[in-house]
């Protein structure tokens, strides 16, 4: 599926960008592009590689030399390559060594075992092997013994062989450009992640316990906290009934029940539908309750360390290509808390938001020149009501979330006609990809991350009619995921872009190579959120930032859809808590 407006394009910028340029004059034909690690005992081995994958040199080095040894040839900006950047990387950055590129060689082997544009690779169809067992979790940022003093990495085939084949896979694909650029960016990500965990978001111990304790009441030494006691208690009386369990979804629904509510879920929205004395209350202890469980005084024992909290990020962790959080839930801070993020001493945050990132990414693959005009505005949803696509701004957001995520229900159902008239193309390209996720095919995002297959809603006649019905609803509801993977999977794509374009303004606002080389003296990323990044900056330099963040934002949009007059616009704000970004 491709758009008028991009139809033709291939990237037009070289995935390199993410990483800072190559010396000025054409490279001696001995200058080496790509370096590869792998480590046995103690041992590190290096190898020196050209473009053309011509091994050059190879190094044995002792695990204890290489931070000092990479960080001499960084000065040349190879490109490193490795099995998984969160067991390389965390070390080398606490050795102070900051690297330009890499290529995470399982990140993108999970990529290209999927990818449908390079189906007929040698990669694609070998059987599974090392390459396809999950990564090491990360380290400890922190942890005084470093990465080379602990356990060696799971043992995988030669990293050049794996890289050579990878090389193999992308060259021989349908879109290379493309795809290329998604294992750049995919390997941006990487490093981002573990600078961001190195780094730290700032966090005030203090405030986060001064907030818990004006929502919840005093730390309690066991059970819950007074405030949650005194909304149960509401709860229970509103009831007549006071042996009532919330915290149990079962007994919930039966307590409530027992008292003559037709409750059938325990869930906030369902709950929201009912009429009685006693959900009010319940919903918010229902609220107090997930903060305290998520984001109370064990999280914060657990996770905040000397001013910083470092959760375990992710990259690709979701199917679409977002990314998830293996510890701490960076990816859901509730703004009850975000109070206690607060900037350092003569630093302050710089945060961005990209506004309506997916419609506008629709916009662009589809080739939708009405929907593009709509995203030349900052507010794209007010766009589409200066255009007559709808009267209100409220119809276009749920128009849109309609169409993207499949909604045939609400006002997101009753504005789809609309949608439908207004922006034919964008509708036409979401419904191909809801179609062929009907029919158990697989779909791609705009660089070439592919879906897993469905199974499609085949006849069999041997089937009772119930178990047709399930066939065709499954299949529905395989269609309403491929239907947003391609919108989804794509965003997240352009995230990885902005990431990669900002770490290396970030750098050069900072210095450049020629300033300090510590990661945290300059400006640098903390906090990551699908389409919202916070920067922390000393105060001098937060314009700058703040224009690194614009200029990182269009970039982006240039390296996946070339010319095609889609804008991204983002917002930022500079302030010194989080809470106060919005």
């Amino acid at each position: 599926m491709s758009g008028g407006l991009t139809e033709n394009i291939t990237c037009p910028v070289s995935p390199l960008t993410f990483g800072p340029c190559a010396p000025v004059g054409r490279p001696r034909q001995t200058d080496p592009v790509h370096i590869a690690l792998s480590r046995a005992a103690s041992v590190v081995t290096a190898v020196e590689l050209e473009e053309s994958g011509h091994e050059l040199a190879r190094h044995e080095l002792d695990a204890r030399a290489l931070a000092p040894w990479i960080r001499e040839r960084e000065a040349d900006h190879p490109r490193w390559v490795w099995n998984d950047t969160a067991h390389w990387y965390p070390s080398l950055l606490a050795a102070g060594v900051r690297i330009s590129r890499c290529v995470d060689l399982r990140l993108c082997h999970r990529i290209l075992r999927r990818a449908a544009s390079a189906a007929a690779s040698e990669l694609a169809s070998a059987p599974r092997g090392g390459w396809d067992s999950p990564a090491r979790p990360p380290e400890s940022p922190t942890t005084s013994a470093m990465l080379f003093e602990l356990e060696p990495p799971p043992v995988d085939d030669d990293p050049v062989a794996e890289w050579r084949r990878q090389r193999e896979a992308v060259e021989g694909s349908a879109r290379p450009g493309r795809l290329a650029l998604l294992l750049a960016g995919e390997s941006v990500g990487a490093l981002v992640a573990a600078e961001m965990r190195f780094a730290g978001l700032p966090w005030s111990h203090e405030r986060h316990d001064e907030l818990l304790t004006e929502l919840l009441g005093p730390r309690p030494t066991v059970g819950r906290p007074a405030k949650m006691e005194a909304v149960l208690a509401r709860v229970r009386a509103a009831l007549d009934d006071q042996e009532f369990s919330p915290d149990s979804p079962v007994e919930l629904v039966k307590g409530l029940q027992r008292a003559g509510v037709r409750a059938t879920s325990a869930r906030s929205g369902d709950l929201k539908q009912l009429t009685h004395p006693a959900i009010a209350p319940l919903l918010e202890y229902k609220k107090l309750s997930r903060l305290h469980s998520a984001n109370g005084w064990n999280w914060l024992d657990e996770w905040v360390r000397d001013g910083r909290f470092r959760p375990s990020y992710v990259p690709g962790g979701v199917v679409t290509g977002r990314w998830a959080s293996d510890g701490g839930g960076a990816l859901q801070l509730p703004r009850q808390v975000r109070g206690a993020v607060i900037a350092d001493p003569g630093w302050t945050f710089v945060v961005a938001d990209a506004a309506q990132l997916e419609p506008r990414v629709l916009a662009a693959i589809s080739g939708d020149t009405a929907m593009a005009r709509a995203g030349q505005s900052q507010d794209m949803y007010q766009g589409m009501v200066d255009s007559g696509a709808v009267e209100t701004r409220p119809q276009a957001k749920y128009g849109m979330l309609g169409a993207i995520y499949g909604g045939t229900t609400g006002e997101s159902g009753r504005m789809k006609p609309r949608i439908e008239r207004a922006f034919p193309r964008a509708m036409e390209y979401v419904e191909a990809a809801a179609r062929a996720g009907e029919r158990g095919e697989v779909v791609s995002t705009w660089l070439g991350r592919s879906s897993p297959p469905g199974r499609g809603d085949s006849y069999d006649e041997t089937a009772s009619d119930a178990q047709l019905m399930k066939l065709r609803n499954d299949a529905r509801g395989w269609g309403r995921f491929t239907r947003n993977f391609v919108v989804q999977g794509t965003a997240a794509e352009w995230a990885l872009c902005w990431m990669g374009s900002l770490r290396r303004r970030l750098w050069e606002v900072g210095g450049g190579d020629g300033a300090a080389t510590e990661l945290t003296a300059r400006p640098h990323l903390v906090f990551f959120l699908h389409d919202e990044l916070i920067v922390h900056s000393p105060i001098r330099l937060a314009v700058d930032v703040s224009t690194a963040l614009r200029d990182s934002a269009a970039e982006a949009g240039r390296l996946l859809f070339g010319a095609a007059p889609v804008e991204f616009a983002i917002t930022v704000a500079v302030v010194d808590r989080y809470d106060l970004a919005k």
